[in-house]
């Protein structure tokens, strides 16, 4: 199973000294994070895609490139990579272009992000967004499994004839997520292509996620792909911890009350029951984690949310040598021991090569 973080890029001010960071240092940041995340054993950092303030990731592949140059192991991605507005020419070049730089440690999730008004700032219309991702994401599909392509859409000019480069490392594209919070179709357009689901549940209860997470596995092993138990899901997750759990409700609150994130909404009480949010020790962390299991079953990825709400640099690397020294060791001990036997691993790079040599080896024998 792999675990690790991924960030939103928000610029928000500390509530406890009224300070804000420039864009600059927030992300110079992003960079320590992720780098910090390797050095405490995380698998994978994703960052998100937005091209308004109050966020920075406006280009998350050239954040992933410079992060790659400094980084051996770790997985790199997105958690949100905005097939809607993109052309998908564009994420087919960009993506396989670092995932040579990176020597295959990329995959990506595909989603239409939360803020309406990127659609027309794009030439794009928010109407149309689930057509966007639909049709966008069946072409991104074909550039990177075939090397000619021809190809006609409603949303963007025709192609004739047409070879994206560089072409995927290895043969192989990089592993897809298609990430939703609440719409039962990208869903659907996961388990078509045998893609994986990632449900970013931070904000949402678990019957939510319960529903949302059956329906993919269903779905997955109506189109043939394996068994509803072998569909490869992503979870989200928020945490804040100190060894005291009262330590940590006392430091975090300020944070919770005066993000916009939360919208002024469910005390952090309250929203800490119906949420995946865990405030508190690293032990209470394992436990909620664990739990996540009980509705969604056995999964192949763990993303927590660290670095949002205006907590400090200093703050979010402390986080990371907890999360990686006493959370993360213990829960992939737990999942290991309780996953079955048929349930497959989150797909690498080195996986995918190893089942396409595998897949050329059976079509040769037959």
């Amino acid at each position: 199973m792999q675990f690790g973080i991924f960030s939103v890029g928000d610029v928000t001010p500390d509530p406890t000294t009224g300070r804000t960071p420039s864009e600059h240092e927030r992300i110079k940041a992003m960079v320590a994070i992720a780098q910090k995340a390797e050095e405490v054993g995380l698998d994978v950092f994703a960052t998100g895609e937005h091209h308004n303030p109050p966020f920075v990731p406006s280009s998350p592949t050239t954040m992933l490139g410079y992060i790659a140059a400094r980084t051996e192991k770790l997985v790199l991605s997105t958690s949100t990579t905005l097939i809607t507005t993109n052309d998908p020419v564009k994420i087919a070049e960009d993506f396989a272009m670092l995932q040579h730089l990176a020597d295959g440690r990329v995959d990506l999730m595909m989603g239409r992000g939360n803020t309406g008004p990127v659609y027309p700032w794009f030439g794009k219309d928010i109407r149309q967004g689930i057509n966007l991702a639909i049709e966008n994401y069946a072409l991104l599909h074909r550039l990177w499994r075939e090397d000619v392509v021809t190809w006609e859409g409603k949303f963007r000019t025709p192609l004739q004839s047409f070879t994206s480069t560089p072409r995927p490392l290895d043969g192989v594209p990089p592993f897809v997520w298609h990430g939703s919070i609440r719409s039962p179709e990208i869903a659907e357009q996961a388990a078509y292509y045998g893609d994986g689901f990632f449900h970013n549940n931070i904000f949402w209860p678990a019957d939510h996620t319960k529903r949302m997470v059956e329906l993919y596995r269903e779905r997955y092993a109506h189109y043939g792909h394996g068994t509803a138990e072998q569909a490869i899901v992503g979870l989200g997750g928020q945490v804040f911890m100190r060894r005291n759990s009262q330590d940590a409700v006392k430091e975090f609150r300020p944070y919770f009350d005066n993000a916009p994130v939360y919208g002024n909404g469910p005390s952090l009480e309250d929203f800490t029951e119906q949420t995946p949010l865990t405030v508190g020790s690293p032990q209470q962390v394992i436990e909620k984690t664990l739990a996540f299991r009980e509705y969604a079953g056995d999964y192949q990825r763990q993303l927590f949310l660290m670095d949002h709400a205006g907590l400090p640099l200093k703050t979010v690397l402390e986080q990371l040598d907890l999360l990686g020294e006493e959370v993360v060791p213990v829960l992939r001990e737990e999942f290991a021991k309780r996953r079955p036997a048929g349930v497959p691993d989150a797909p690498t790079h080195a996986s995918l090569v190893q089942s396409l040599g595998t897949a050329s080896q059976e079509v040769t024998v037959v």
